[in-house]
């Protein structure tokens, strides 16, 4: 069992009806899909695997030595170590503090910020058209139409730069622990040496194979609310590994926090499955529920 693999670049040729239709599939039986000729240019990406790769190096190392997960692999008595993630990471945002002293770091990550929420964007459109939505329909969900909520009233777009080291004991501890994702659309640049990365397909963890210069592409909790469940947010992990040092990319295109989300009116054909909710209010729950079961999630913000 594979995930798929879709050329993105046969959107705009004789393949087009096809190429939607694997789409809407990876969408609704996979929740996970990999895209390949996705129109971010390759000589980029080999710039983001490398100063990523000089960034853990130069800045980020011999602090995860000292870190709470090693610490506790090395004082705790050989059980499975619960409640921790094997995992160094940083959040890109446009407005915060970026990692200053790897080279070209923030001048290469910063295209790729860009290009990449291009990337989503067009993503949602195919999304938007598949399920029968106008064009748009998702990207306008996710901004509040409140003008008075200013800057909170735009999307949110940030990229999570992780790492996930060799670890010495693997079998007793998650490199990063089963869940959903929250928001929107998720957009994975994945190590294409080291793996890891599993989803839950049916009662089955499948592998997230590695390959080159792809960008993974799975759906967040939102997208499950926004379809009324036509497309699902699956659970997912990373499983630490003793040899390799995982690189790990992910852009998250999220609702803004004020931004009121709901099943969008052309595919509700029973009320009641899922609720009408503020965005930021499920993030509250979702802070304290994020790697328990996501139903209680949707049912708690209901009561809100």
């Amino acid at each position: 069992m594979a995930i798929p693999v879709i050329d993105f670049s046969k959107l705009s040729g004789e393949e087009r009806a096809k190429t939607m239709a694997q789409i809407a599939n990876g969408c609704e039986e996979w929740g996970f899909f990999q895209l390949e000729n996705h129109g971010i240019p390759e000589e980029l990406l080999e710039r983001v695997k490398r100063v990523c790769n000089e960034f853990y190096k130069l800045e980020r190392e011999e602090n995860f030595k000292k870190s709470t997960p090693v610490k506790l692999l090395n004082e705790s008595d050989g059980g499975k170590i619960e409640n921790v993630d094997w995992e160094d990471v940083i959040t890109l945002l446009d407005d915060n503090e970026w990692p200053s002293n790897t080279p070209d770091f923030k001048e290469t990550m910063a295209e790729y910020r860009a290009e990449v929420k291009k990337l989503a964007e067009k993503v949602m459109e195919v999304m938007d058209e598949n399920l029968g939505l106008p064009k748009g329909y998702i990207k306008s969900a996710f901004n509040s139409s409140n003008k008075d909520d200013g800057d909170n009233s735009k999307a949110f777009f940030g990229t999570k730069v992780s790492h996930y080291p060799p670890c010495p004991q693997p079998e007793r501890v998650n490199a990063l622990r089963a869940h959903t994702d929250a928001g929107g659309v998720v957009l994975l640049f994945q190590d294409d040496v080291v793996g890891g990365l599993q989803i839950l397909k049916g009662s089955e963890w499948v592998d997230v194979q590695p390959l080159p210069n792809t960008i993974v592409i799975n759906t967040g909790d939102q997208i499950e609310v926004l379809s009324n469940g036509k497309y699902k947010s699956v659970w997912h992990r990373v499983l630490a590994t003793p040899d390799g040092n995982r690189r790990s990319i992910a852009s998250f295109y999220n609702p803004s926090l004020a931004a009121t989300i709901a099943p969008a009116p052309q595919l509700v054909e029973q009320a009641g499955a899922y609720p009408k909710f503020v965005f930021g209010d499920y993030m509250s729950v979702y802070a304290e529920q994020k790697f328990r079961p996501k139903e209680p999630r949707f049912q708690a913000v209901k009561s809100m």
